[in-house]
């Protein structure tokens, strides 16, 4: 397994830079917002033919959810995913990170009625898999479907949720990724549900059992590597988290070591 690591307001701001930083902290790899990499390209070519830093995945950076209430922007969130996944393909990167939605509606907070049904739910996610699977065939990308927790989504919340749209619709290209925080929340134990997805968890996103930085809260992390490890999973463990304590940067860096520990 690989560490690799989403973007933090204290990292260099050049990419060139950024690049450089990570590696020699150690990541093996950075989670780029989608709207970045569309909008500089040849820089962060550039970036990863000087300091051999791979762009593993992208996560954000297009307007509209795979769900969203409002037509014409899933459309447009759909043409921005596959802007993003045509640029993927010229970074050599994985695929890229896709929630239903985000922020949007939840059934545990007023009004707790949605506007749609749980069938239209479903037909518009599904309508967007279909046409982002086509896509990431095309370009040799993966689009990784991600489960939120309840208060940030109601559509898809556990892996299982995530893993029937994909054995329903016998999606090809269209893949889990877990991520850690909101397993803590939704699932009845993270390595259990790692184990009985293991076929279909491709990508990994890790904080805390709170959100913010590994080895800051209460996640045993070596016991869920451990899983992984047993089921053969070889993909990056991508840091998504905020950063607390005095010094944002040593905490972070000390996040890092306390991960690298627990793979061993």
């Amino acid at each position: 397994m690989k560490i690799g690591t989403q973007n933090q307001a204290f990292f260099p701001e050049n990419i060139k830079d950024k690049f450089n930083y990570l590696k020699e902290i150690g990541f093996e790899g950075f989670e780029i917002d989608g709207k970045f990499l569309v909008d500089h390209l040849d820089e962060v070519k550039e970036a990863i033919a000087e300091t051999g830093l791979p762009v593993t995945t992208a996560c954000g950076g297009y307007y509209g959810w795979i769900g969203d209430f409002i037509e014409e922007r899933r459309l447009k969130g759909l043409a921005d995913i596959e802007e993003i996944l045509s640029a993927l393909k010229e970074v050599g990167g994985k695929g890229i990170v896709v929630p239903a939605a985000w922020g949007m509606f939840t059934f545990r907070l007023p009004p707790m009625t949605s506007p749609r049904s749980i069938e239209g739910d479903r037909k518009a996610v599904t309508e967007s898999l279909k046409f982002l699977d086509r896509v990431a065939g095309e370009t040799g990308t993966t689009i990784y479907l991600e489960p939120l927790n309840r208060y940030q989504d109601h559509m898809i919340n556990t892996l299982n949720d995530a893993r029937k749209y994909i054995e329903d619709n016998q999606f090809k290209n269209v893949k889990i990724i877990a991520d850690f925080y909101h397993m803590n929340i939704e699932e009845d134990g993270i390595s259990e549900a790692l184990h009985n997805n293991r076929d279909l968890v491709e990508h990994i996103h890790i904080a805390d059992n709170h959100r913010f930085q590994p080895g800051s809260g209460s996640l045993d992390f070596k016991k869920h590597f451990e899983q992984l490890k047993n089921d053969g999973y070889d993909g990056y463990l991508t840091f998504e988290c905020r950063v607390r304590g005095t010094n944002l940067e040593d905490e972070y860096i000390k996040a890092f070591h306390h991960i690298k520990e627990a793979l061993n």
